[in-house]
């Protein structure tokens, strides 16, 4: 009985072993090392064809992961595909290369006026790109390296549209992509854009590291998309930058927007990878999390919460294009060393669109709650300002507790303070703000709640100046005062409402 039961356990096996063996033959490869596809990883040979063999040979298959293992790899542009996890292991590094080795694709043809600057209107002449694909992940523990990426583009060298630089610009660029993943990468030097994504759907960054020398991730045009997790250093322009620009050749929403548990700066390049985190000066922006400048469609249903700004500027809500703003929700933030102003919220008449469908944009519906700012910039405070006959509409600020530098002057503080109009929406452009607390122009429906404002150096400036404002709120404002200086200033402000607020109560019949 025993050798009968060993003999038919044994043909159970082979039978299984059989089985197992002929479904291994039959089952479709999913994995696709690029070094089987002649890719070397010495960082001296050009690899960006090797792997586009691979991803060429995983989409033909139909989909699966295309391996970049440890190793160099010098390339130039990388083309993704539909159905694709680029999975860039620990110790594996794609690095750029330079201009003079004519690595990357050509940029594309636009047909229409760009109303945007080259890095937002061409997107094949990038590290890595894709078009019109769905499914596309980037992961692994891995680096991109701009290397040779140029972050120059003709839009800071005179030209307001900008044109196509002809080279490598953007590490990775993706345009009218539905299901995207990148998680878990580092991306250093990444050129104008280490991340842009032009008209994409449902898409996720998370756990990414970011150390670069212009704009961090650009989410332009885009729904339903969640950045989470992520570390952002950009000390000479944005860090997470929402826009709606007119790339598409039409206005565009951005919508549907998540950015949370996130670290923003603007140290030196280099230095938040190495841990020294040398600060960087500001300039015309620096490691921010800013909604705009383009803002043709504009911004609908956006959060911002949990994030940390460090050494940069702050918050920026600018719809200046034509576009709407409404519906931002920004909870829960902490800045310190925060150059030129904490919060700014504009509404403006640059208008860079086709003059046939760019009108007046609108903002409202926008609350701001549970924020801390140490050492903060004395050229500005919060700046809310809409543009004469437009109003920013419904603004909420609660539970902030600000501590300025201080230092201004009684003379600034009488300063007539320059409207934005047509100008490009930068608050350090209009000079040194005349309150340096908070600034209030053009708005419809302000509510203020326990805001709490401090000074490093006595500021002989007021703390709030209103203006032109219609229904205001305000319980629980705290700032310090100077003998012989008002602490609010109001011009043509109606239905306002103050209580337990002595620095403005006593000063405001």
């Amino acid at each position: 009985m025993r050798q009968i039961f060993t003999t038919f356990t044994v043909f159970i096996l082979l039978i299984s072993l059989s089985l197992t063996l002929k479904a291994q033959v039959l089952a479709p490869k999913t994995v696709y090392n690029i070094r089987d596809y002649g890719a070397v990883g010495t960082g001296k040979k050009l690899d960006h064809k090797a792997i586009n063999k691979a991803i060429e040979a995983c989409a033909q298959a139909g989909g699966g992961t295309v391996v970049v293992p440890p190793g160099t790899y010098l390339c130039g542009s990388i083309r993704l595909k539909s159905n694709i996890n680029l999975y860039i292991d620990a110790g594996a590094v794609i690095l750029g290369a330079p201009a003079e080795m004519n690595a990357y694709d050509p940029s594309e043809s636009f047909p229409d006026t760009a109303y945007q600057d080259g890095g937002h209107t061409y997107f094949h002449n990038s590290l890595i790109w894709g078009e019109n694909l769905k499914n596309i992940s980037i992961t692994g523990r891995g680096m991109i390296n701009g290397g040779g990426l140029t972050s120059k583009d003709k839009e800071h060298l005179g030209d307001p549209t900008g044109g196509s630089i002809g080279t490598g610009d953007k590490a990775i660029a993706l345009k009218l992509c539905r299901n995207i993943l990148i998680r878990d990468i580092t991306i250093f030097h990444g050129g104008h854009f280490a991340i842009i994504a032009t008209g994409c759907d449902l898409m996720t960054l998370d756990n990414l590291t970011i150390d670069t020398n212009r704009d961090g991730i650009d989410i332009d045009c885009c729904t339903n998309t969640v950045v989470s997790n992520c570390r952002v250093n950009c000390p000479n322009d944005d860090a997470i930058c929402p826009k709606s620009s007119f790339a598409l050749g039409r206005k565009v929403i951005t919508e549907n927007l998540i950015i949370t548990n996130c670290q923003v700066s603007g140290f030196k390049e280099g230095t938040l990878l190495d841990g020294t985190r040398i600060p960087a000066k500001a300039g015309w922006s620096n490691g921010r999390i800013k909604f705009g400048t383009e803002s043709n469609g504009g911004f609908r249903n956006c959060v911002v919460s949990n994030c940390v700004f460090k050494n940069s500027n702050g918050l920026a809500l600018e719809e200046v294009d034509g576009g709407i703003m409404e519906n931002i929700i920004v909870n829960n933030i902490i800045m310190e060393d925060v150059s030129h102003y904490p919060i700014y919220i504009t509404l403006g008449r640059r208008n860079r669109g086709p003059k046939a469908i760019t009108g007046m944009g609108t903002v409202k519906n926008i609350s701001i709650s549970n924020i801390i700012v140490k050492n903060a910039d004395s050229l500005s405070g919060i700046q809310i300002t809409g543009t004469p006959g437009y109003y920013v509409e419904d603004i909420r600020l609660s539970n902030i507790k600000i501590s300025y530098k201080g230092g201004g002057t009684k003379e600034q503080g009488e300063r007539l303070f320059p409207e934005l109009e047509r100008g490009y929406p930068e608050p350090f452009l209009l000079g040194m703000n005349p309150a340096f607390g908070i600034f209030v122009r053009h708005v419809k429906g302000l509510k203020l709640d326990n805001i709490v404002f401090e000074t490093i150096k006595p500021d002989f400036r007021p703390a709030m100046i209103c203006s032109d404002v219609d229904g205001l709120e305000i319980d629980k404002f705290r700032a310090p005062s100077q003998d012989g200086i008002s602490s609010v200033r109001f011009s043509d402000v109606k239905n306002y409402d103050i209580k337990n607020s002595p620095v403005l109560q006593s000063v405001v019949r």
